[in-house]
Formats: structure tokens, C-alpha cells, sequence
């Protein structure tokens, strides 16, 4: 199943809806439970609770009740607790009661040494960059850090990181995910979700799929499937400048699916070397039949490639666009209008800056569901949490949180729109196809670094293993279900 984020306001609303177990501080007691259990466990982990010393930095209102609560828990399993008021005379006074009957001391700055430290400065109701006393208490830590619902200084619905901010290792969130922890998901750390009894909601504008869903949805060959009808996929790419983007391209697409890849390019002699068994053809017009294009990496920006651009996008196959050929895009935005078959663009920061003729600005999430129903497209926002949005208004976003940035790399476009090409070539979405890339694209990124910076090339050669790891994780999931 997929993973959906909401806001803050349907939070509260969700919260709203428990009546009296909101009323009665029971839905605080079970998220303070949720907190200390937390900050417990990783202290058993790492040598015990007795006389282990953990910091708490208080706010006003329920988040700094959730944390003074949390704080007396973990004071009555030995644990010797000290508490720094931001705002004493907002404090939670029950929460404050408790810690101190339970042993925890109220200090006016934390002492070195601690273990860990819970951040219950603001929560889904904060804004703004962290306060200068918050500010300055958190420039002093050096524990590991267990923020309450999100770190503070991040905003919980367009996940911006304001300056300064809490930067979290763990996030204990309660009963539902907020879309900060997947927009703003390198700040949140890992995010623990706590259930408080808070029941079902819908309408979230915001989810990502599981690995065991892009495993189990990955296209592999059935008994009666030959090359062709597993999808044939054609990539534009590369020109004597740029070789490099044509083989990666055209490498990912091989990885990704057991159909065909059709080259159709200048630089075929280079592809051919690295992949035999690609089908090469110097124009579109040449290469014969294809489910679906890519068109784009390294491909130039001069007549000669417009006019491969113009080719492809008069196909009636999806077509996925990338690098030059959304510079192209957004010099000729006409390119696009009598585009009637699916189209999927997959710009960086800066590609869609050219495309929207604005930058994408704060609300990333917004931003890249507007451009896709202006163009009628459906657009991939490249980013460590990558954003794809339909044309359809009314449907979520889907994010993916790539764990990591080891992809940062050049060249790592090519490969993400190769394995795009193909899955879009088997006959799935663009939404679909864009989002099970983006997550194997990310998967093949912590499979090819391990612990070290990679390329391209590796990055590309991590592509099937990444694939299996999911597919795998696919099967367990079965397994584990089928045993319930």
C-alpha cells in the first residue's frame, strides 16, 4: 500500500473528531507514552535507561505538555531528566507537575554530556525559523535529537526548512503522517508514527509508494511475452558533445525492462559498443516501432534537434522529455499543444524554473501540480524527495524520499529517465511509470555507493540489482501477509 501525508489542519481536524479523548488529555498521556517509549528504546539499545541523562528544550501549548509528560515517563525508569523552559509562564502546567513529582529538574540552560535530547519547542501549529533562545540551546547539542510530531523551524505543510531549524534523528509523529516528513524528510529523520486513536482520514493531497508495491508492480516477463510485447522503447539522446548521455540513457532503459531499446541518434557507434544489443537507427523516422520515447539527454538545442523533438512529440506513443529537450520545451512551448497521448517531463530545479517562467518557490508540492495541469503533462520534479503530479486536478501527489543524495551526480538523469522510458514503454501511467523510477532510481543509488561517492556508471550498473532488492522485499511482503 502507499503512504499518505496530510496537513495540518486535517490533523487537528482528525484530532477534533476523538471528542472526549482530546477533552480528557488522554490522546496527550498516549503521544507522551509514544515519545518516552522512543527515546527509551534507543537508550536500551545503546547501554540502559538507569543514569542515563536526557535533555528536553519546552515550548508553550501541547507539544512542550507531550514533552514535559514524555520527560517525567522516562524519569521514573532512572533516567536523570533536565528541562529548559522557553517561555516559563506558557508552560504546560501539568506536564511541568509531572516531571517535577517524577524527579526531573527544571534548568535554565542544558548541561553537556546528555544522551539524548527531545525537541518540544513548536509543533504542527509553529512557522518560522527558530527563536533566538531556541536557537541558541540547539547550537549547543550534540546528542541525538527526538523531535516531537516535526522538528521545529520546518513547516509541517510545505515542509520548508527555515534557518535556523531542528534537524532531527528521529521523529515521533502521532496517528497520522504530515506532509513535512516526506517534503522535508533529510530534516525529520527517521519518523516514528505513534498510534493515538486518531481514526481514518482521507483526502490526502500528498503519498509515496511502499518498496513492496514498486516490487510487486514491476513489470517482468510472463510465459506468454516475447521482446516486443514486453515494450519497445525508443530514446533521442545524446550528439557528439555529449555520447555519455545516449549510453547511460539507453543502458538504464536495457536494466529496467526485458523488451527492447531502439536508439536513434548520432552517436550509435558509442552505444553500440557498450549495449550490442540495442536496435541503432540515426533518426526517429528510421527506428521503426516503439510503445514509448525518450527524448532529450544530451541531445543539443539546435534546428536538428528541435526537429527530433517535433518528430517524437507527433507520435501518438507517451513520450518522456528530459534535459535539452525541455530547454527546447520552453523555448517553443508550442511543441506541446497538439500533444494528445501521454507526456511526461522531468525537470531539476532549474529546468522548471524555465518552464514555469517562475521559480518553484516554497510549496514544491503545489508548485508541481499546477505546471502539470497548465501544460497538461504529467511532471517529475528531480530533488532528494522527487515530486510527480498528473494533469488530473484532485489527484495526490506522489513523492519519494531517496534516503539519501548519493545520486546527486552527473549523468544520474539520463539513467532515471531510461528506466522511466521503459516502464512507460510496458504500458503503465506516466504517474506510475515516473513514480516506480524515481524509487528504483533511488534504491540503485544506496545499492551502488555503499558507503562511497559513485557515478554514473555505477549508478546505472546498481539498476537491476535494485530492482531485485525490491522485488524481493515484494515477496516478503506476501509472505509475512499470507502468515498472518
Amino acid at each position: 500500500m502507499s503512504v499518505d501525508y496530510f496537513t495540518a489542519s486535517a490533523v487537528r481536524a482528525a484530532e477534533v473528531e476523538t471528542g472526549e479523548l482530546l477533552r480528557s488529555g488522554v490522546l496527550m498521556q498516549r503521544a507522551a507514552a509514544g515519545v518516552a517509549n522512543s527515546v527509551a528504546a534507543y537508550l536500551v539499545s545503546s547501554g540502559g535507561c538507569y543514569g542515563r541523562r536526557v535533555g528536553l528544550v519546552v515550548g508553550s501549548g501541547d507539544n512542550g505538555g507531550d514533552t514535559l509528560f514524555a520527560g517525567a515517563r522516562l524519569a521514573r525508569r532512572g533516567v536523570a531528566v533536565f528541562a529548559v523552559l522557553l517561555n516559563p509562564s506558557r508552560v504546560h502546567t501539568a506536564g511541568l507537575g509531572a516531571l517535577r513529582r517524577s524527579g526531573g529538574r527544571v534548568v535554565g540552560a542544558l548541561p553537556a554530556n546528555l544522551d539524548a535530547v527531545v525537541d518540544g519547542v513548536v509543533g504542527i501549529g509553529g512557522s518560522g525559523p527558530l527563536r533566538p533562545d531556541a536557537a541558541t540551546v540547539f547550537a549547543a547539542v550534540t546528542a541525538p535529537v527526538f523531535a516531537v510530531d516535526l522538528p521545529s523551524g520546518v513547516d509541517a505543510d510545505t515542509g520548508v526548512v527555515h534557518s535556523p531549524a531542528v534537524r532531527a534523528d528521529v521523529t515521533v509523529t502521532f496517528g497520522i503522517r504530515r506532509k513535512a516528513h516526506l517534503l522535508a524528510a533529510a530534516q525529520c529523520g527517521r519518523v516514528e508514527l505513534i498510534d493515538i486513536g486518531l481514526g481514518e482520514v482521507d483526502g490526502a493531497d500528498l503519498t509515496s509508494w511502499t518498496d513492496e508495491e514498486v516490487g510487486r508492480r514491476w513489470p517482468v516477463p510472463g510465459p506468454a511475452d516475447d521482446k516486443y510485447t514486453q515494450g519497445v522503447v525508443g530514446v533521442v539522446a545524446g550528439s557528439p558533445h555529449y555520447p555519455g548521455a545516449a549510453v547511460l540513457c539507453t543502458g538504464a532503459a536495457i536494466h529496467a525492462t526485458s523488451g527492447m531499446t531502439r536508439y536513434a541518434g548520432s552517436v550509435g557507434a558509442e552505444v553500440l559498443s557498450r549495449f550490442p544489443e540495442v536496435v541503432v537507427s540515426a533518426t526517429p523516422q528510421a527506428a521503426g516501432r516503439v510503445q514509448a520515447w525518450v527524448v532529450g539527454p544530451g541531445l543539443g538545442t539546435d534546428h536538428d534537434a528541435r526537429d527530433r523533438l517535433r518528430t517524437v512529440l507527433a507520435t501518438d506513443v507517451p513520450v518522456l522529455i528530459d534535459a535539452d529537450g525541455l530547454t527546447l520545451v520552453a523555448q517553443t512551448p508550442d511543441l506541446l499543444s497538439s500533444r494528445t497521448a501521454p507526456t511526461l517531463l522531468t525537470p531539476h530545479a532549474g529546468e522548471f524554473e524555465r518552464l514555469a517562467g517562475h521559480p518553484v518557490g516554497d510549496d514544491r508540492a503545489a508548485a508541481v501540480g499546477e505546471l502539470a495541469q497548465r501544460l497538461g503533462v504529467t511532471v517529475l520534479l528531480k530533488g532528494r524527495t522527487t515530486l510527480i503530479a498528473g494533469p488530473q486536478a484532485g489527484l495526490p501527489v506522489v513523492g519519494n524520499d531517496a534516503g539519501s543524495s548519493w545520486a546527486a551526480t552527473a549523468g544520474s538523469g539520463d539513467v532515471l529517465a531510461g528506466v522511466a522510458g521503459a516502464l512507460l514503454a510496458t504500458g503503465l501511467s506516466t504517474v506510475d511509470a515516473a513514480s516506480m523510477a524515481a524509487r528504483v532510481h533511488a534504491v540503485a543509488a544506496q545499492v551502488g555507493a555503499g558507503d562511497a561517492p559513485l557515478g554514473a556508471s555505477r549508478l546505472l550498473d546498481a539498476i537491476s540489482p535494485a530492482i531485485a532488492r525490491l522485488r524481493r522485499s515484494s515477496a516478503g511482503a506476501v509472505v509475512r501477509q499470507w502468515n498472518r
